[in-house]
């Protein structure tokens, strides 16, 4: 096993890091083999895996690993991925955490708008079983994903196709979103394992209407908690917006990287 691990880290080396390089090699072996990182630490020898080249061709064109295995463990979910939608970041755990420990109230409607893979909504019902969670999004395709995923994790989410640029929401306690917020002129410093594979129309926004999504889900009015998350170049500007909209107890929240990410407002009923 030793020497399948040397030889996966040194293919990767010209294009990965050598700390990122170990990772996808522990990453590989598992998906390929069922040996865990411990097994690999500890000498465990295994077969030699048959497709082991195509795969670190996939990734030395930088590929992401969740799209050539097809999945990705997430906020103690195992959610299946493809190139319809995002790969789920640690900063949007980060926002199911902060809904669930600021509103612990059972059985509240709550929708995720722009939901994708379904992981924020899956994640939420998987926290708060009383809460009955719907995902909706504008990609079918994305949508046959996320029902796959409630399935696979057996959690009861409902998923709908909407527009919300142009389709009506119903009233709902809770409202969260991570929509596009990417401007196209912030495309020049993305790395190319998301440019080149992840789908744009879930990334970008146009420069000169970065706040689109924002200002129509908060114009329509429709629930009592909001959460975002958000550009960290905008926070301030989607204060103010939130502000115009007569939301009041606004908060904006930093990341684990100290950045500005998520916004949270209330509608008093």
């Amino acid at each position: 096993m030793k020497q399948i691990f040397d030889h996966i880290v040194s293919s990767l080396q010209p294009v990965y890091s050598l700390s990122e390089a170990r990772e996808l090699a522990f990453w590989v072996i598992e998906e390929t083999t069922g040996l865990t990182r411990t097994d690999v630490l500890c000498g465990k020898d295994t077969q030699n895996i048959s497709n082991i080249e195509i795969i670190l061709q996939r990734l030395c064109k930088k590929e992401p690993i969740e799209y050539i295995f097809g999945h990705c463990l997430w906020s103690g979910l195992d959610l299946l991925v493809n190139s319809a939608t995002l790969i789920p970041r640690p900063e949007t755990a980060e926002l199911v955490t902060l809904i669930t420990r600021q509103v612990t109230t059972p059985h509240l409607r709550v929708l995720d708008i722009g939901t994708g893979s379904g992981c924020i909504a899956l994640a939420l019902q998987q926290a708060q079983p009383t809460w009955q969670v719907t995902g909706v999004d504008v990609s079918e395709k994305a949508l046959q994903v996320a029902q796959q995923n409630a399935v696979r994790n057996q959690l009861p989410v409902i998923f709908e196709h909407k527009d919300i640029l142009t389709d009506e929401i119903d009233d709902f306690d809770i409202i969260v979103s991570n929509p596009p917020y990417v401007t196209n002129s912030e495309k020049v410093d993305m790395k190319s394992n998301v440019l080149d594979y992840e789908p744009h129309t879930a990334l970008f926004v146009p420069d000169d209407n970065p706040l689109l999504f924002y200002r129509r889900i908060a114009e329509l009015r429709k629930a009592t908690h909001l959460f975002f998350e958000i550009n960290e170049r905008f926070g301030a500007a989607m204060i103010q917006l939130l502000r115009a909209c007569h939301y009041t107890d606004i908060h904006l929240y930093q990341d684990q990287y100290g950045k500005d990410r998520f916004v949270y407002g209330r509608i008093e009923a």
